[in-house]
């Protein structure tokens, strides 16, 4: 696998498919690990992360893991913003500098950085709400690489990682919802409150410190130490179905309340997506997510959720210009970005309204 192969490919996690699918886009676990007896990153010498990275590869080609590894450090920027928009690989890998890398399954599902934040980052990815699912498979991938690697752990405090915040079990448990009806009515950030009250982080679409571009947000577990692997996945098992209700309910009162607005709200942003001659990035996320949510309550036809998951990813700047096959202003950008929308959503249809 290339990374030009990626272009021809979306990620088993946008299928727009699996429970809740549509709130959830996915479900995501991710590990922290460091190997035994080498600093940490932020502490380890050049060399000591090739050997790091060294490490790692064996560990990988002695697995039964089929996975693809790049050299992040020798990546242009340009492929490596390209991995940040897909959600394989964090902006601090992206940024970093320095022996680092990553392995990235065939289907985009699993992925693990190396020499990021931890010397390991190991993460699964499945569409719709199926965390037990995807812990279920990355405990596998763990185990595997335990198998040939020592990782640091203590008895008392769990796995040691670089930040005080993932000691423990070092998982982060999150799910990615499309909550456009509670932005609508205003409640979002009373939600949000109540989650942080229960120590759950609300982020947006590429992670800690980022916007809510298209009306999605990322909630994980904050607490890492002191409760097992399936308790954590429980509390987010348990409160998801929550803000589900809160956002169906949502939905449901734009429909009975607002039906013409709403369908005008949606037909007017498929409308410009369809026919417009150059778009920004910004204004794209937004009307794409009227979109997402005029499929689901019945307002397009012929168009799928997960055509809808995939223009998210596949509109942002890096996979438009891998996609040219040069590098385009912003200008330039916002012309390819239209004609990829206009060439994408040429067959789909409003539904007549009721």
């Amino acid at each position: 696998m290339t990374l030009d192969d990626l272009t021809k490919t979306s990620g088993e996690w946008l299928r727009g498919n699996g429970p809740e699918s549509d709130i959830v886009m996915c479900s995501r676990i991710r590990l922290a690990r460091n190997l035994a007896e080498f600093p940490f990153t932020n502490r380890g010498s050049r060399a000591e992360k090739a050997e790091i990275e060294s490490h790692f590869r064996s560990a990988l080609a002695a697995s039964r893991l089929e996975m693809d590894y790049f050299d992040v450090n020798v990546l242009p920027p340009l492929d490596r913003q390209f991995l940040v928009e897909r959600q394989i690989i964090s902006n601090e890998l992206a940024k970093g500098e320095g022996p680092r890398g990553v392995a990235i399954s065939p289907h985009e599902n699993a992925a693990i950085m190396v020499n990021e934040e931890d010397h390991l980052r190991i993460q699964y990815m499945l569409s719709g709400f199926r965390l037990h699912e995807v812990w279920d498979e990355i405990n596998s991938i763990d185990d595997q690489l335990e198998e040939n690697l020592a990782f640091a752990y203590n008895s008392s405090l769990g796995y040691l990682t670089a930040c005080p915040t993932n000691v423990g079990t070092g998982i982060r448990v999150g799910v990615m919802l499309h909550l456009p009806g509670l932005v609508q009515n205003k409640s979002i950030d009373k939600v949000f409150r109540a989650l942080q009250k229960i120590n759950l982080a609300v982020r947006g679409l590429y992670g800690e410190g980022s916007q809510a571009f298209g009306d999605f947000y990322q909630i994980s577990n904050q607490q890492t130490l002191g409760k097992s692997e399936p308790e954590l996945i429980r509390i987010l098992t348990d409160v998801v179905p929550q803000v589900l209700s809160y956002e169906r309910q949502a939905r449901q009162a734009l429909v009975t309340e607002r039906r013409q607005h709403l369908h005008d709200q949606v037909s007017r942003a498929y409308g410009v997506l369809k026919t417009a001659q150059t778009i920004s990035s910004e204004e794209t996320m937004l009307l794409l997510s009227s979109v997402r949510m005029g499929i689901n309550l019945g307002l397009i036809d012929d168009l799928s959720i997960a055509t809808v998951n995939e223009l998210f990813i596949q509109t942002q700047p890096a996979f438009l210009q891998k996609l040219r096959g040069s590098e385009l202003d912003v200008e330039d950008r916002n012309v390819a970005r239209a004609t990829y929308l206009r060439s994408r959503l040429a067959n789909g249809r409003m539904a007549p309204e009721s």
